[in-house]
C-alpha cells in the first residue's frame, strides 16, 4: 500500500469518527422526489430508514438530499487519462479522480478506455481492476466502459479517436481485455456497420455486457439488427457523428424511434443544442435517458492547448469546451456529471426528480447495479447533499457506502 493510500485511509477514518458516521449516521435535507424535509438514516453502509420531519434547520433549509450520481462514461479528469496521454496511469491518479468526483457528487463511475493500443488496454484494465477492489474507493468504481476500438474509421464519425488504432471486432482480442479487467467490462461501444459487429454484439449479450452504438454511420437496418441482437444504448447520442449527414438517412432517427433503445446524452452546454436535448427528452422520456459526462483528462484543468497521446492538439476553451481543431469536432467534455443536472432542467423544464433519475436511477437499472441509484431502505448509503441555485448544483456533502467522504467549507 502506497503512502498516499495510507494517508487517504487515515483521513477517511478521522472524518468518519468526527462525524459519527463510521458505522451509522444520518443526513437531513429536502427529499429530491417531492422537496419535503426528511432525515435519511443509515447503518453499516446501507440506508435503514427515511423519516419525514417537520422542518429543517435554517442552515439546511435549502439543501436537497438525493442518491449519488452515476457516470457511465469517464475518460479521465484532472490531467489523468484512463489511456496513456503522455503519462502512465497510476493507482494514485485513479484515487485522485475518485476523490475529485466525490466532491462533485459522483459516487459511482465507469472508467472509460477509448480507442488505443492493445498493450495499453491490457496494462490499464489490470490496474483499474486492482483499484476497483481497493477499499479506499469504497465501491465507487462499478466497472469499465470500452469505447472503441471497434468503431467507424471515417472522419467525423470517428471523432477524436486515433485512426491508427481503429480496427474490426476481434473476439479473441476482446477476451484478453475482459480477462485483464477481471470480467469488469460492463459496456462496449462499437459501430454496427463494420464487419463482425453483429456476431460480436451477440457474444457480448451472452456475457451480460451492455452494448452501446456510437461513433458510427449505421443504417436503419443495421441499427435494428444490432438492437435485435442485444444493443441497449446509443452512446452520447447526437455526437460521434460527421458534421454533415444526410437529413433522412442517418443514425439519429432509427435510434430515437426504437423504443427498446436507451440513449445517453452529454448535457454540458456544448455537445448538444437546447432544442436537441428537448427533442431527445420528448422522444425518449425520463425512463430511457441516461445523463453522462464523457469528461476527459482536460476536465478540471485551466484553459489552453494540450497534446494527446498521438500528438494531436486539443483545445480547452475559456468557456469550457474541449475541441479537436483538426476535424472541427468536440473531444470529450471538461465538466463533471453534476453540471448536467441543472442544464437539462433549464432547457427541458423537467423537475429535479427527473434529472436525478436520469443521472442515477436509470444507469443503476441498466447496468444491474441494484444496490444503488435510489434512496430506499436496503440500498447503499450513497447520498449527496446539495443546493440548486440558478440551475447550478453545489455539493455540500457526499456520503459513500455510509462514509462521509466530502464536506464543503461553506
Amino acid at each position: 500500500m502506497t503512502r498516499i493510500r495510507i494517508i487517504l485511509l487515515f483521513l477517511v477514518f478521522l472524518l468518519a469518527v468526527n462525524t459519527g458516521s463510521y458505522a451509522q449516521g444520518s443526513v437531513e435535507g429536502l427529499f429530491y422526489l417531492d422537496h419535503t424535509p426528511v432525515r435519511v438514516e443509515y447503518n453499516d453502509g446501507k440506508i435503514t430508514k427515511i423519516v419525514r420531519i417537520e422542518k429543517l434547520s435554517e442552515e439546511n433549509s435549502r439543501v436537497f438530499v438525493a442518491p449519488g450520481l452515476i457516470d457511465n462514461q469517464v475518460n479521465g479528469y484532472k490531467g489523468i487519462s484512463f489511456v496513456d496521454t503522455g503519462r502512465e496511469l497510476t493507482a494514485e491518479g485513479i484515487d485522485l479522480i475518485t476523490t475529485s468526483f466525490w466532491e462533485a457528487g459522483i459516487t459511482t463511475y465507469f472508467p472509460t478506455l477509448t480507442t488505443n493500443d492493445h498493450g495499453i488496454y491490457l496494462k490499464n484494465f489490470a490496474l483499474l481492476a486492482k483499484a476497483k477492489k481497493d477499499p479506499t474507493s469504497r465501491g465507487s468504481i462499478a466497472g469499465f466502459h470500452l469505447e472503441g476500438p471497434y468503431i467507424s474509421p471515417e472522419d467525423g464519425h470517428r471523432g477524436a479517436h486515433p485512426l491508427r488504432h481503429v480496427r474490426k471486432p476481434d473476439w479473441d482480442e476482446f477476451m484478453e481485455l475482459y480477462k485483464a479487467s477481471e470480467n469488469n467490462i460492463l459496456q462496449v461501444t462499437l459501430a454496427p456497420e463494420i464487419d463482425g459487429a453483429m456476431e460480436f454484439i451477440s457474444r457480448c449479450q451472452e456475457l451480460g455486457i451492455r452494448v452501446g452504438l456510437g461513433h458510427h454511420d449505421g443504417s436503419s437496418a443495421q441499427i435494428t439488427e444490432a438492437i435485435d441482437r442485444g444493443a441497449v444504448i446509443a452512446t452520447h447520442l447526437g455526437n460521434g457523428l460527421a458534421n454533415t449527414i444526410n437529413r433522412h438517412r442517418n443514425p439519429l432517427w432509427p435510434q430515437l424511434s426504437d423504443d427498446r433503445m436507451n440513449i445517453s446524452i452529454i448535457c454540458d452546454g456544448f455537445h448538444l443544442l437546447p432544442e436537441q436535448i428537448r427533442v431527445f427528452f420528448k422522444t425518449k422520456g425520463r425512463e430511457r435517458i441516461i445523463l453522462t459526462s464523457d469528461v476527459s483528462s482536460l476536465g478540471g484543468l485551466p484553459a489552453g492547448y494540450y497534446i494527446n497521446d498521438v500528438g494531436d492538439t486539443l483545445e480547452l476553451t475559456p468557456e469550457g469546451a474541449v475541441v479537436y481543431p483538426a476535424q472541427n469536432v468536440l473531444s470529450g467534455s471538461a465538466a463533471p456529471l453534476s453540471q448536467g443536472i441543472g442544464h437539462i432542467m433549464k432547457v427541458t423544464g423537467c423537475d429535479l426528480a427527473a434529472a436525478i433519475q436520469m443521472a442515477s436511477t436509470n444507469p443503476a437499472r441498466l447496468y444491474g447495479l441494484n444496490d444503488r441509484g435510489e434512496i430506499k431502505p436496503g440500498k447503499r448509503a450513497d447520498l449527496i447533499l446539495f443546493t440548486l441555485e440558478n440551475f447550478t448544483m453545489e455539493v455540500i456533502k457526499t456520503v459513500v457506502a455510509g462514509e462521509v467522504v466530502y464536506r464543503s467549507d461553506r
